[in-house]
């Protein structure tokens, strides 16, 4: 697996790496029982601090994505593909419900300027 952080995107490095790692759990390019790179082969093959790979590591970890094992590394965790779909909508939901939230009690944005914001995001990521 690939993975490629830009400092530049806005999205703390750590994120950028969580990220990648679920969507190719998700995916099943990463296999459950597959070994991931170690900490510190990580973090210097994607030039970043040791710090940044364990956040990622641990939060990944602490979703049930992948277990990690003292002495022996981390590994991708066997985990029901819909079952983690389901908490990472109901994490967007919660994002969501804050976002609109926000934008009803300052009156500053519309229906359709969020809808837009929404949208140009989405396609930043593709």
């Amino acid at each position: 697996m690939r993975i490629v952080v830009s400092e530049g995107s806005g999205v703390p490095l750590y994120e950028q790496i969580v990220e990648q790692v679920r969507a190719a759990i998700l995916s099943r390019r990463l296999a459950p029982g597959e070994a991931l790179p170690s900490l510190r082969r990580l973090a210097h093959d994607l030039r970043v601090s040791l710090i940044t790979t364990t956040r990622a590591y641990n939060d990944l970890a602490a979703a049930g994505l992948i277990v990690n094992v003292q002495g022996k590394g981390s590994f991708v965790a066997d985990v029901d593909p819909a079952l983690v779909r389901e908490r990472v909508l109901s994490a967007i939901e919660s994002d969501l419900e804050r976002a609109t939230a926000s934008a009803r009690e300052t009156g500053v944005v519309s229906l359709e300027a969020l809808h837009e914001l929404l949208t140009r995001k989405w396609h930043e990521h593709e």
